[in-house]
This record gives C-alpha cells, structure tokens and sequence, in this order.
C-alpha cells in the first residue's frame, strides 16, 4: 500500500461523503465507511496541526518570537 498523503486523504474522504450521502448502502456498510471516514478526518486533522506548527517555527525570528505579517499573493496589487 502506497503512503498516505493529505491530497489522498481528503479526496478518499470526499468520496465517502458523497457515498453516505447518498442513502444507498447498506447498514452495516455505511458504519464501516463511516469508521474509515472518521480515520481520515483525523489523520488530516493531524497533518493541518503538524503543518501549523512546522510554519510557526519557520517564522520565528532569533529570539523565538513568532513574526505575523499578512499573506499576499504574487498577483496581489500593493496598496497606493
């Protein structure tokens, strides 16, 4: 089995979604999916925390304080 990725994850999870959403299974089936479903979301969950927590560091200046500037996109216009 291949590693399992954020992208993998979520679009696995998207697919449940749209099973469950869409009353056609089985009971039983839907409760396993449902279990797989909860799985994902965690692991995604912990991928978001852990990707947080590696830009925080990233952004930290000498002394450890924690630099917040705004987000601009490269086709963001500079204020005039």
């Amino acid at each position: 089995m291949s590693k399992q990725t954020f992208e993998k994850a979520m679009k696995k999870l998207e697919q449940i979604v749209q099973g469950l959403e869409s009353g056609d299974l089985p009971l039983e089936k839907a409760i396993n999916i449902f279990e797989e479903g909860v799985k994902l979301s965690k692991f995604c969950s912990n991928k978001l925390d852990e990707t947080e927590k590696r830009v925080t560091i990233l952004m930290q200046d000498a002394e450890g304080n924690v630099l917040e500037k705004p987000f601009k996109l490269e086709n963001d216009k500079e204020d005039e």
